[in-house]
C-alpha cells in the first residue's frame, strides 16, 4: 500500500474516530453531571449559586410571598415539635418532669365522640402538623396557585397567623405535600413535594433561606415525592439529599451555611424514611435508610460511624425505630417485611448485625412508623391488624379481622393508643402487651386517606384526612 492511499485511509477515518469519542464523552457528561428536572431556587438569600430553571415548574426564579392574617397564638406551651414528636418517637410521655403537668386523657369518651374545637380546610395531601409556643406548623399545597404553602395556626381556635408560599407546579400524586416540619422557638424547617428546604423565623414567618436539594444536590426526588421531614438539633437542620455528592449533611438554621457534609461515596437515593437520632456506646448519630443501605452519621461531624446493606428498598417509608440498648428496628412494605438491627461496639467501632428478620406476614409496614414503648413494638402491618410485638420479633397480640386500620397513622400517650383508620375512625387502644384491648372509638373525619401522623399537645389532638385538619379535645376534662 503506497503512503498516498494511507494518508488519505487516515484523513477520512480519524475524523470519524474522534466524532465518536467526542459523542462518548458528551453522552458520560451528561449521564453524570447533568441536572435535570430542576426545580428553581430562591436566588440570592443565602450566597448559595443559582440554579437552572425548569420550564415546567416556573418561568424563572423562585420569589416567596409572605401573608399576614388575624390569627393570634395560643398560650399553650406545650409542644409536639417534629415528625413523631419531640424524640420523633410517637410516644407523648408523662414521665417527664415538666413546669406544668400534662393534661390527663380520656379513657373513655362522650356520646358523638371526642369534641371538636376547630376544622381547617387544606390542599390535598399528608402533611401532618407540628406544634410549638402555641401555634400550628403545617406545609399545604395551593392548588389554585401552584405553590408550596407554609402555613402557622392558632392551636387555640384554628385561626391562621401567617402564611409563606413559593411557585413551585406539581401533578396529583397520591396527594401533593406528606411531610412534617420541625420547629423550635426561633426557626421552623420544611421540605416540599419537590425537595425544597425551607427555613423560616417560628414567630413572623420571614425567610431565613432555601435550599433546592435537586438543583444544588442532584437529589432525585422519590415516587410520590418528598417524604422525609427535617430534624433540628441545636439550630442545625439535619437533612439528608442522598444527591450526587452528599449523603447527609448539617445545616445552620440562621445563616444556611453547611455546617457538615457526609460523602455520597456508594451513590445512595433519598427514600421516604427521615433521619432518626439515636445514642449508643458513648456515641450520637443519626440513622438513615438510603436507597441502598442503612448507615448512622455522627451527630458531630458526619462521619459514617457504620453501615450495612443487609437493608435497602429504594421505595421504603417508614422510618427506622430506636428499640434501646443498640437495636435499630426497620421495616417496610411491598413484601420487604421486617428486621432487627443489633449495634454491637468492638474496639472503638460500632459494628451492625441482623438479630432477626420478619416476613410480612409476621410484621411489614406500608406506611406508618411503628413505635417502640416500653420494651415492645407497637404497628400495623400489611394485614392492616394492629399488633404487639417482643424484642425476639415474635407477635404477642394481633387485633383480629373485626379491627383493622388500614394505612392509617397512630401514636402513644399516657398508656393509650390513638390510631385513624383509612376514612377518618379513630380508635382508643391500651398500649399494655396483655392483651388487645379496645376502650372507645369514634367517627371523627368524614373524608378518606387518613393518613398524616397525628399530634397531641395539652389534650388536644389534632388529626387530618386528605383535604381537612382537626383539632379534637381528648382531655380527661
Amino acid at each position: 500500500m503506497n503512503t498516498n492511499f494511507k494518508n488519505k485511509i487516515l484523513a477520512l477515518v480519524l475524523p470519524a474516530i474522534l466524532l465518536v469519542i467526542l459523542v462518548g464523552l458528551s453522552v458520560h457528561w451528561i449521564y453524570q453531571y447533568a441536572v435535570f428536572d430542576v426545580a428553581p431556587r430562591l436566588s440570592g438569600q443565602d450566597g448559595r449559586p443559582q440554579t437552572d430553571v425548569d420550564s415546567d415548574d416556573t418561568d424563572g426564579p423562585i420569589e416567596g410571598k409572605l401573608e399576614a392574617f388575624d390569627g393570634k397564638p395560643s398560650d399553650v406551651s406545650d409542644c409536639w415539635s417534629a415528625f413523631r414528636g419531640h424524640r420523633m418517637d410517637g410516644i407523648l410521655r408523662y414521665d417527664i418532669p415538666r413546669p406544668r403537668p400534662l393534661a390527663k386523657l380520656a379513657r373513655q369518651w362522650p356520646e358523638g365522640g371526642p369534641k371538636k374545637l376547630w376544622q381547617v380546610e387544606l390542599g390535598e395531601g399528608y402533611a401532618a402538623p407540628a406544634v410549638y409556643g402555641g401555634c400550628v406548623y403545617l406545609i399545604d399545597y395551593d392548588m389554585e396557585k401552584q405553590a408550596d404553602a407554609i402555613r402557622c395556626f392558632s392551636l387555640d381556635d384554628g385561626a391562621e397567623i401567617w402564611r409563606y408560599s413559593y411557585p413551585v407546579k406539581i401533578k396529583r400524586n397520591h396527594g401533593m405535600s406528606r411531610t412534617v416540619p420541625a420547629v423550635n422557638d426561633k426557626y421552623v424547617v420544611t421540605m416540599g413535594p419537590k425537595c425544597h428546604v425551607t427555613c423560616l423565623d417560628a414567630k413572623s414567618g420571614q425567610l431565613k433561606w432555601m435550599i433546592d436539594l435537586v438543583g444544588e444536590y442532584g437529589t432525585k426526588v422519590p415516587l410520590w415525592y418528598a417524604g422525609q421531614c427535617p430534624l433540628i438539633v441545636d439550630d442545625k437542620v439535619i437533612l439528608a439529599p442522598a444527591g450526587k455528592d452528599v449523603l447527609m449533611m448539617a445545616v445552620d438554621c440562621e445563616t444556611g451555611e453547611i455546617a457538615w457534609q457526609t460523602p455520597n461515596e456508594k451513590q445512595w437515593a433519598m427514600t421516604h424514611c427521615s433521619a432518626l437520632p439515636v445514642r449508643f456506646a458513648e456515641k450520637e448519630f443519626y440513622v438513615y435508610p438510603g436507597s441502598r443501605g442503612v448507615a448512622g452519621m455522627s451527630a458531630e461531624d458526619g462521619t459514617i460511624l457504620w453501615e450495612t446493606d443487609a437493608w435497602f428498598l429504594r421505595t421504603n417509608v417508614p422510618t427506622p425505630v430506636d428499640a434501646e440498648n443498640g437495636r435499630i428496628f426497620l421495616c417496610a412494605g411491598y413484601n420487604k417485611g421486617a428486621m432487627m438491627l443489633q449495634l454491637s461496639a468492638q474496639d472503638g467501632t460500632i459494628v451492625p448485625d441482623v438479630k432477626f428478620e420478619l416476613g410480612p406476614k409476621v410484621f411489614g409496614s406500608d406506611q406508618q412508623t411503628p413505635i417502640y414503648y416500653n420494651g415492645y413494638i407497637y404497628g400495623v402491618r400489611p394485614d392492616k391488624q394492629l399488633v404487639c410485638l417482643d424484642m425476639d420479633g415474635k407477635v404477642v397480640w394481633a387485633s383480629g379481622s373485626q379491627n383493622k386500620y388500614g394505612l392509617g397513622p397512630y401514636i402513644i400517650a399516657d398508656g393509650l393508643i390513638y390510631i385513624l383508620n383509612d376514612h377518618g375512625l379513630l380508635s382508643l387502644i391500651e398500649a399494655s402487651p396483655e392483651a388487645f384491648r379496645l376502650l372507645d372509638q369514634a367517627k371523627v373525619l368524614d373524608g378518606h386517606d387518613s393518613w398524616g401522623p397525628p399530634a397531641l399537645v395539652a389534650g388536644r389532638l389534632l388529626v387530618r384526612d386528605l383535604t381537612t385538619m382537626i383539632c379534637l379535645d381528648v382531655s380527661a376534662e
